[in-house]
């Protein structure tokens, strides 16, 4: 017998990633809510990588923090080892990755949302998900327990029809031996929602004392240690170090002697894999003509011996497993904790999405995190956040809350999946925007902060500093412009030592620090004026100084894409009626229901020569009279 327990403004399912910047943005913006999980000790697991950031990901990481979200800051309270990563090449790739405590840091998630205000942690597995006699949602769970909210917020991570893979053997999982949500997978197929197959893997944990640590090379933290928060108030330590080896010609003939025991290449497997992040065995029919792979040794916790293989994600069987690991120097005698399999798992088609990340056709019910077809924590909560700021906005009666691809990663993201899709786990990646020197992680808080603030989730107090910060920034590159180094001897010497040609007359600071073979560290000798500030300030005026022409340049694209997000689309539109349009582009149109002229711009099958038409289109009904979705005529 079913039987109600509790209405919700905003009830989210699942307390991964993106459940729980879900479910504390949505509390935080006032709405009573309800965060349900299967397992209460399994709050924001890692399931894989014990890590947190990494190219593009420490940039989604900081435009978290920007915004008012948590995972930045229970990333550095919990690191074992901060490395800021790509410092070789540009400042637009520069990305920081931690190694994090996996179970502190399960601990400190779950310990946040139990401590916030207007929300409920639950441990229940939800079954069914369907709509009321009144409009609102009906959450059941499996022991007949009934839930009502206004909005829903989809975070099931791969929990939903998951059935894991080993070798020949295969049986329903969630990861790390949940319980999978298959009832509820059924019930929104149900509803009506499009679902599509994907699938990951992870690799086997090992024994610390078992391996070999003589045979593999030592990898440490940055001395310099930075971090994830823009208000950070933790201490941050090395307090641990990774490890790297390579795989050999005797890893992969075992391999590739075991293909056929593999379910990925004997076709028991059915989901689609992340291109960028493939098992041990995609790599070695991919890249023949490779003699090694790197393999990652990392460590899960400060309290455990398990350690991580970054690299050798497989669903071979487990004898195989642990043949070809005991190939790779330093693990010739290593102990397997916990054997490594692939996961296959529903998820939805994205293009059903807007990008409030609310569903076209189910108001009040959105999706966020793997759920959407992504992989990655760090992907999970920039999603998650956006809906649960959407769902409570919803629920208030005010806008959607919307970044654009221009100014976040996060919007990049987020239009990347809402308008082309993806037909395989998506992965952030830098080379993903167009605007990525715009969209640097050490720029996040200027670029992001005042929406935060806005929103509600930024107190007074942090947004004080940040503007601090700001006028700090403006004054340093002022100061720089009138500032003149005169020629000196010692100031001569250094310039061409650095291969880059003296002055013979005063040069004003800003220009020598345009040089590429200059920068503040080497010109502060000559700098008497240098004021006492932030290393960050002089990190931002050095890049801003340095990279001006080409900020310049896409500050100038950012405009004209800009110009094309605000032609509006009314919600009607009927793009078969369009005359002109290609089939094709009309058909396209028709199934992503983009808002405005710039998104359907980027639909895969959309030509220039469709835009042209359906602009001209638009200006008939301006001419018209008639209104576009924004208002405007």
């Amino acid at each position: 017998m079913d039987y109600f327990i509790e209405s919700y403004d905003v009830a989210v399912i699942g307390a991964g990633h993106a459940g729980i910047e879900a479910g504390l943005a949505a509390a935080r913006l006032g709405c009573k809510t309800c965060v349900f999980t299967i397992n209460l000790d399994w709050v924001g697991n890692m399931a894989c990588n014990p890590s947190i950031g990494g190219t593009s990901k420490g940039h989604l990481v900081r435009e978290i923090d920007a915004l008012g979200g948590e995972i930045g800051k229970a990333a550095d309270a919990n690191t074992l080892q901060s490395r800021m990563l790509n410092l070789g090449k540009g400042p637009a790739v520069h990305s920081l990755r931690a190694q994090i405590d996996r179970r502190r840091y399960t601990e400190h998630m779950k310990y946040m949302l139990e401590r916030q205000s207007g929300l409920d942690l639950r441990q229940a597995e939800i079954v069914d998900v369907s709509r009321g006699e009144k409009g609102e949602w009906v959450l059941k769970t499996n022991i007949g327990a009934i839930y009502n909210a206004v909005c829903v917020v989809l975070a099931t991570g791969t929990f939903l029809a998951a059935k894991v893979f080993v070798g020949e053997s295969s049986y329903d999982s969630g990861p790390d031996g949940m319980f999978p949500s298959t009832e509820l997978a059924a019930s929104l197929r149900r509803l009506g929602v499009q679902m599509q197959r994907f699938k990951t893997g992870t690799p086997s944990r090992i024994n610390r004392n078992s391996v070999d640590f003589s045979k593999v090379e030592q990898q440490d933290g940055d001395k310099k240690v930075s971090s994830f928060s823009f208000n950070n108030d933790s201490k941050i330590e090395n307090k641990v170090s990774c490890y790297i080896t390579y795989t050999n010609e005797k890893t992969k003939k075992i391999i590739l002697k075991n293909l056929h025991r593999s379910p990925l290449y004997g076709g028991k497997i059915e989901g689609i894999g992340p291109r960028y992040c493939p098992s041990i065995e995609d790599k070695v029919v991919r890249f023949a003509e490779k003699d090694r792979h790197q393999v990652f040794i990392e460590p899960c916790g400060e309290k455990t011996e398990e350690l991580y293989l970054q690299g050798l994600s497989t669903s071979l069987p487990e004898d195989v497993q642990l043949e070809f690991m005991r190939t790779v120097p330093g693990l010739e005698n290593c102990r397997v904790t916990r054997t490594a399999y692939a996961i296959e798992y529903d998820c939805v088609n994205a293009l059903t999405l807007s990008h409030s990340l609310e569903f076209h056709d189910f108001e009040g019910l959105f999706g966020a995190g793997q759920f959407n077809g992504s992989s990655g924590y760090e992907e999970a909560a920039a999603q998650g956040l956006v809906a649960g700021i959407n769902a409570a906005h919803k629920v208030l009666g005010k806008s959607a809350f919307v970044l654009d691809r221009a100014g976040s990663y996060i919007g990049t993201l987020i239009d990347d999946l809402v308008t082309k899709g993806c037909s395989e786990p998506y992965r952030m990646m830098t080379s993903r925007s167009e605007y990525r020197l715009l969209l640097r992680q050490d720029n996040a808080d200027r670029r992001l902060m005042k929406y935060g603030h806005e929103l509600g989730l930024i107190s007074k107090e942090r947004y004080e500093e940040f503007l601090c910060k700001l006028d700090r920034i403006e004054q340093e590159s002022r100061r720089i412009e009138r500032t003149v180094l005169t020629p000196t001897e010692e100031l001569n010497k250094m310039l061409v030592s650095r291969g880059t040609s003296p002055i013979v007359t005063g040069a004003r600071l800003v220009e020598l620090m345009r040089r590429p073979q200059l920068n503040y560290e080497l010109l502060s000798p000559f700098d008497k004026d240098r004021p006492d500030l932030p290393e960050e300030i002089f990190e931002q005026v050095e890049i801003e100084t340095k990279y001006e022409g080409y900020i310049k340049r896409q500050k100038a694209q950012v405009d004209e894409m800009r110009r094309l997000e605000r032609r509006a689309l009314p919600k009607d539109i009927d793009f078969g009626k369009i005359s002109g349009i290609r089939l094709e582009a009309a058909e396209k149109l028709s199934k992503v229901r983009p808002e405005n002229v710039g998104q359907a711009s980027r639909i895969s099958g959309v030509s220039p020569a469709d835009i042209s038409v359906l602009m001209i289109y638009i200006d008939k009904l301006h001419r018209a009279g008639m209104k576009t979705e924004d208002g405007s005529r």
